[in-house]
């Protein structure tokens, strides 16, 4: 019975994806000469469970590009090879690259070969050393019996041969220790290789431990397969299939000359079977594509992704999500709750009494209860820690830093933080912008550190933590900090401000969210043209959030990123304004006053402040923001000024009254309708009315203007 194993590429791709990503940090945080065994094993299974996957899925290329990154891991794992900066580079390449094929194959697109073979040749000439013909493959038909006569002394073959073959397959079959751990026998699969043609069978018992020694649950053997006929190669992959991640396998079609069976050295992870084509080049240009593979490739594959798409993976692997079983009881039991609440309910409906109504309060008040509980629970599945985005980060910094020169230690804090799906799949692009501008402009070289009495070894810090209804994301370092004369002089320059305006710290710090500003004093393919943080605002701001800088000239300089937990619901505050109803979000509330008109004060040309405590914060009227009329005409001057954080200061929000809090279901209104500056989306009330969502900092930003 055949099985459409096309149901099962979701999740194999998902786990590839993951098994890259750990690769990759596992590759970073390798220190060149020490062989840290828990480090390169992480590395390898990750290797080894890609491989498997590949082969099991008949994605063949993908297999046969692992085998090889296997090997150099496994010879790595066992010490017979010393752990060097360029193998790790070259390890790094192969990661790149491996994303890159298993991306093209789930797009179902053709995989860029001339990649795939300038990685393939890297990872061979770090294995072997050279660019010379590799031993394991005599060139000649006398090599072969050279090898096959050296082998015979330690190995038992069979010396039947094939005369004048002309159809049939040579199996060299290796199974892993573990094999039989697995459920898998290799007696079962001999004898469905045996029904398809005329079978032979040599093993070898070299590797078989003293009878003391021997562990019953592992496999010793290997084997040296011949089958004969007319036999499609599917079948017989067809028949491994289910161990292609357990063994090292190699199905080979029977040469029309007698060939003898060369055995397999039984290992884990054995050195790969190289032809004399794949050293065709001279030494020269297989060390022209060496230099260019460890010098910039994948420095430049980062950053161009970077700059462009970055990574397709992290959008194809967000379709679906991983979630916790106990989220998932938790659900379940919840659901429960509710059902049992609704079934009372309806008892009590079919027949109601006057006498049962406490009953029935006491019944919709649980079923609120158990929905609200519902509704945080389906929200909790949709949660997922930081560390899908910031996993990323170390290698674009380990790639950037080698490229400019400069030593710099990446710190990631709170990964664990969880935030909604949609902000993880959104918050990339801000952060990669973010974290390269700090690379660039912010830590400086190492001879200008240690000038500065700085470590030689800059830090970048990037750090997620709650903080009421929001998630804070920082990103720290401590290079030059911000100028703010430069910055000031620069925006004079580009005439983006006036030359007789006075500015303060936080003002001339948020010039360089300006479009087209920009203090480099050269174009690189890093940073330059002036493109970025004015973007990385406005997409931030896409996500209901805020950006704010704080920098100490000659210390460092911190960006915090405000962001939602979720991008779906939000506790609100109803306001009245006129016969409107509008919703504040809770968070960015700071308190509620009720005010008279000889409370506030007017300033020329400016508007009205109100004066709260020791400083005065500006009224924004909300009548007049959308061309409402008050309730009360006659007591226009009379309402509440509701005052809320924006843009990192406080400003009042006048309206009618406070109608009372509760939870609302976000709805695009730029989806729906168009964008609308000063409200960031909209709900639907219980009424069955629709009530427009404020953006405070769209609010005061509008209200500025």
């Amino acid at each position: 019975m055949s099985i459409d194993m096309s149901q099962f590429h979701q999740v194999f791709f998902e786990e590839c994806f993951e098994g890259l990503e750990a690769m990759e940090s596992g590759l970073l945080n390798l220190d060149t000469g020490d062989i840290d065994s828990e480090v390169i094993n992480t590395i390898f299974r990750g290797a080894h469970s890609i491989k498997g996957g590949s082969g099991t899925f008949g994605f063949n290329e993908v297999a046969d590009f692992t085998h090889i990154m296997e090997t150099l891991l496994d010879e790595m794992r066992d010490g017979r090879r010393k752990v060097t900066q360029p193998a790790i580079d070259v390890l790094l390449g192969s990661v790149d690259c491996l994303r890159s094929m298993l991306t093209s194959i789930q797009a179902e697109e053709k995989i860029d070969t001339a990649t795939v073979k300038k990685h393939k040749t890297a990872l061979e000439i770090e294995l072997n050393g050279s660019a010379k013909q590799s031993d394991s493959t005599p060139a000649t038909e006398q090599e072969r019996e050279i090898e096959m006569e050296t082998a015979s002394s330690t190995e038992t073959v069979v010396k039947e041969d094939f005369e004048l073959t002309t159809q049939g397959w040579k199996i060299a079959f290796c199974p892993y220790l573990d094999l039989l751990k697995t459920g898998n026998d290799p007696v079962r699969m001999f004898r469905e290789l045996a029904e398809l043609g005329e079978f032979k069978a040599s093993v070898n018992i070299q590797d078989i431990p003293d009878f003391y020694e021997l562990d019953p649950e592992e496999c010793n053997l290997s084997w040296d397969l011949k089958v004969l006929g007319d036999i499609p190669l599917k079948e017989i992959q067809e028949i491994f299939n289910w161990v292609e991640g357990d063994c090292e396998l190699e199905i080979r079609p029977l040469e029309k000359k007698t060939a003898k069976s060369t055995p397999v050295e039984k290992k884990i992870g054995t050195e790969p079977s190289l032809t004399n084509t794949d050293f065709d080049e001279s030494e020269s240009v297989v060390k022209e594509v060496k230099a260019k593979l460890n010098s910039d490739t994948t420095v430049k594959s980062e950053t161009q992704q970077s700059d462009s798409d970055p990574s397709k993976t992290s959008v194809k692997a967000s379709s679906s999500i991983r979630v916790d079983t106990a989220k998932i009881d938790a659900l379940i039991n919840m659901v429960g709750e509710v059902v049992i609440t609704q079934s009372m309910l309806g008892l009590i409906g079919e027949n109601f009494v006057m006498d049962q109504l406490a009953q029935l309060k006491r019944g919709l008040s649980q079923l609120e209860r158990h929905t609200r509980d519902l509704q945080q629970s389906v929200m909790n599945i949709r949660m997922l820690p930081i560390s899908f985005v910031f996993s990323r980060f170390p290698r674009l910094v380990h790639d950037i830093s080698g490229k400019l020169g400069k030593k710099i230690e990446m710190k990631l804090v709170g990964e664990n933080t969880e935030v909604d799906k949609a902000v993880v799949e959104l918050i990339n692009d801000p952060l990669v912008h973010l974290i390269r501008n700090s690379l660039d402009h912010g830590i400086e070289m190492p001879t200008e550190r240690v000038a500065a009495g700085k470590p030689e070894t800059g830090t970048i810090e990037l750090k997620a933590y709650h903080r009421g209804g929001h998630i804070v994301i920082e990103i720290i370092d401590d290079g030059r900090g911000l100028d703010r004369k430069k910055l000031i002089a620069k925006a004079i320059e580009k005439g983006l401000i006036d030359e007789n305006i006075v500015l303060s710290d936080k003002q001339a710090f948020e010039l360089i969210f300006m479009p087209g500003f920009s203090t480099a004093e050269s174009i690189t393919d890093i940073s330059g043209r002036g493109v970025g943080m004015d973007v990385v605002r406005r997409n931030i701001q896409a996500l209901g959030g805020n950006i704010e800088i704080i920098s100490d000239f000659g210390k460092g300089t911190t960006i915090s990123i405000h962001l939602p937990l979720t991008l779906a619901i939000l506790d609100g505050q109803s306001v009245a304004v006129g016969d409107e109803t509008y919703i504040v979000p809770l968070v960015s509330i700071i308190e509620s006053i009720n005010i008279t008109e000889k409370m506030l004060n007017k300033v020329a040309g400016k508007g009205e402040t109100f004066r709260l405590r020791n400083q005065y914060i500006p009224i924004i009227r909300m009548h007049e923001i959308f061309n409402v009329q008050p309730q009360n005409k006659s007591k226009s001057a009379e309402g509440v000024v509701v005052v809320v954080e924006g843009q990192g200061a406080l400003c009042g929000l006048f309206v009618d009254d406070l109608l009372g809090q509760q939870q609302v279901v976000i709805k695009s209104l730029e989806a729906n309708y168009r964008r609308v500056e000063g409200v960031s989306g909209a709900t639907i009330l219980g009424d069955g009315s629709v009530a427009l969502i404020l953006d405070v900092p769209g609010l005061v930003r509008f209200s500025n203007r």
